[in-house]
C-alpha cells in the first residue's frame, strides 16, 4: 500500500511539475512578445532572441542597402504591417517539442496608440518558436521568416556581388573616356535578369565635391545588355552589347531587349523614374563612404536634395 501511495505521489509531483512547466513556457512566452521586430530591430531585444535568429535580422533590417525596404518591404515587419498601429498579444497556447523546443500560439489584434482597437483589424494567429539557450527561453523564429530571410540575403549578396561588378565595368571602362571629376558614381536600373546576361538603363556620371553638393562634370547613358561570369564568389562583366547613339538607338535597343524593349523605354524615357533612381543610389552611396553631401546638381540647374 505504501508504495502504491508513493507512487501515486510521484505521478502527481511529476504531472504538477509539467504543468508548472507549461504556465512557465506560457509566461515566457508573453514577455518574449514586446521583442518581436516590427519595422525595425531593436537593440534591446537582443538578449531575448537566439544568436542567430538576432544576426539574420540584424543583416535584413540594419546592413542592407536602403532600397531592399522598398523593394521587399515585406520582410521588414512581422506583425502590423502598415497603418500606425501597435500589436496586441494574447498567448493562447505553448506546445513543448522538447526539452529546448517550443512553440507558442498567438492571437494578434491591431491598436491604436490611445489604446482602442483597431476596429477594421482582423485579429491574426502567429507562431513564436522558442528555443532554451544556457537555461533561458529566447526566441529562435517567428512565423518561419527565418527561412524566408535567409532565402533573401542570399538572393541580396548575389545582386550586390553583380551590381559591383558592372558598376567596375562602367567605371573602368566606360568612365575613362569621359571627362574626369572627383568621383564617378554609375546609376543603373535593371530591365531583365536571366543567369549571367543583364540588361539595364546604365548611366556614367563624374561628379566633383563642392560644399556639400555633388556637381556633375560629364556623363552620359550606356543602356544595353552585359554578360557576366562568375569567379568565385565574384562576378566579372565579359561582354556588353550597348545601344548605339544617333539614328540608330532605337533600333539597337529593340535588338538587345527584343521583348523586354517596351519596359526598358517606359524606364529610359520617364525623367522621373531616372531621378528618383539616381538620389536613392547616390544617397547609398553618400552614406557608404560617409561623405559631408546633401545635394547634387547638373549643370545649369538647380541643385536637388538628396
Amino acid at each position: 500500500m505504501m508504495k502504491k501511495i508513493l507512487f501515486f505521489a510521484i505521478v502527481a509531483l511529476l504531472l504538477a511539475a509539467c504543468q508548472d512547466s507549461e504556465k512557465q513556457l506560457l509566461k515566457r512566452a508573453a514577455e518574449l512578445c514586446p521583442y518581436i521586430p516590427d519595422h525595425e530591430l531593436s537593440e534591446k531585444s537582443k538578449p531575448y532572441m537566439t544568436a542567430d535568429f538576432y544576426n539574420v535580422l540584424d543583416t535584413m533590417f540594419n546592413q542592407l542597402p536602403e532600397f531592399e525596404a522598398m523593394d521587399h518591404e515585406w520582410l521588414y515587419y512581422f506583425v502590423t504591417g502598415n497603418g500606425g498601429t501597435i500589436a496586441d498579444f494574447e498567448v493562447t497556447g505553448v506546445e513543448k517539442n522538447d526539452n529546448t523546443n517550443a512553440v507558442a500560439t498567438l492571437k494578434v489584434r491591431q491598436k491604436w496608440e490611445d489604446g482602442s482597437f483597431d476596429e477594421n483589424s482582423d485579429v491574426e494567429e502567429h507562431k513564436l518558436y522558442m528555443e532554451k539557450v544556457n537555461g533561458q527561453w529566447l526566441i529562435s523564429d517567428f512565423d518561419g521568416h527565418k527561412a524566408d530571410c535567409i532565402r533573401h540575403i542570399a538572393i541580396n549578396k548575389k545582386e550586390q556581388a553583380v551590381r559591383i561588378a558592372i558598376n567596375n565595368y562602367l567605371v573602368q571602362e566606360i568612365g575613362e573616356h569621359y571627362l574626369k571629376g572627383e568621383r564617378c558614381i554609375p546609376m543603373m536600373i535593371m530591365v531583365h535578369e536571366e543567369e549571367e546576361l543583364f540588361m539595364g538603363d546604365f548611366w556614367v556620371l563624374w561628379y566633383d565635391q563642392a560644399g556639400d553638393t555633388l556637381k556633375c562634370v560629364s556623363g552620359g547613358n550606356h543602356s544595353g545588355l552585359m554578360t557576366l561570369k562568375k569567379e568565385g564568389d565574384q562576378y566579372k562583366v565579359v561582354s556588353f552589347d550597348q545601344t548605339v547613339n544617333g539614328a540608330g538607338n532605337e533600333a539597337s535597343a529593340r535588338r538587345i531587349f527584343g521583348e523586354y524593349f517596351d519596359i526598358y523605354q517606359n524606364i529610359h524615357s520617364n525623367e522621373k523614374v531616372r531621378e528618383a533612381v539616381r538620389q536613392e543610389q547616390l544617397r547609398e552611396y553618400v552614406k557608404k563612404h560617409n561623405l559631408n553631401v546633401k545635394y547634387y546638381q547638373d549643370y545649369g540647374w538647380p541643385a536637388v536634395e538628396l
